[in-house]
């Protein structure tokens, strides 16, 4: 009889407990291997690319790249594998922002393991699957969408202005420089040249109509590009 073969994940969350926390309860589940564990955005677009797997489970909040910008890179190269993000993040902004980069689900941090694994089955079969408190805000925001009254700022499907504005290596030298690296530290993560990063920051500064790097935080921070601990 032919053995069915396992649904390979990989693990990408950049606070060590919370990832080997998850990566043991998937290995407590016989249906699932988990292939990779990765700290980064970056380390989770580059592991996705080489080990392809059918599943990423991803967190939102994560220094160099982003779980959102992780999620449309990895969706544009390699669209057969499915990403679930995984965040303790349950408002309308990131939501939005979740089902605009292609993710195929979205989970909370307090979900029980046998939602983690349902999630899991489900997105590898090509469904969709959400946590009910997301699932809520999904609806409200298709009912909002129906009534012309609304207030289109809670539409979670609402796009953020500045995707449409900047280009995928521009959002991320953005959450680089708001995080506080210098255009050396830059140059070495995305191996370009500091002319060249100088030129990217001048461009998105331009684009963005922001005027000093006071400005470019505080618009990241309440982009969501960087998201500051609770």
């Amino acid at each position: 009889m032919h053995q069915k073969s396992k649904i390979t994940v990989i693990v990408a969350d950049d606070h060590m407990i919370v990832r080997r926390g998850i990566v043991s309860l998937l290995s407590l589940n016989n249906e699932i291997e988990v292939v990779g564990e990765a700290v980064n955005g970056r380390s989770a677009v580059e592991q996705t690319m080489s080990l392809e797997p059918d599943v990423v489970i991803m967190d939102i909040s994560m220094p160099e790249l982003n779980g959102l910008e992780a999620t449309r890179q990895i969706k544009s190269r390699i669209p057969r594998t499915k990403v679930l993000i995984l965040s303790a993040y349950d408002n309308a902004d990131f939501v939005g922002q979740v089902l605009q980069c292609g993710a195929n689900g979205y989970l909370l941090k307090n979900t029980s393991p046998e939602d983690l694994y349902a999630a899991i089955r489900a997105v590898n079969s090509g469904h969709a699957f959400f946590s009910p408190a997301i699932s809520k805000i999904i609806l409200d925001g298709f009912l909002q969408r129906k009534n012309p009254e609304a207030a289109p700022e809670t539409d979670p499907l609402n796009a953020k202005p500045f995707r449409g504005l900047l280009t995928p290596r521009e959002r991320e030298i953005l959450q680089l420089v708001a995080e506080g690296k210098t255009h050396q530290q830059i140059s070495s993560t995305l191996h370009i040249s500091v002319r060249t990063v100088d030129t990217h920051r001048n461009n998105i500064m331009r684009k963005l109509d922001l005027h000093d790097a006071a400005a470019l935080i505080t618009y990241a921070i309440k982009q969501g590009v960087v998201i500051l601990p609770p």
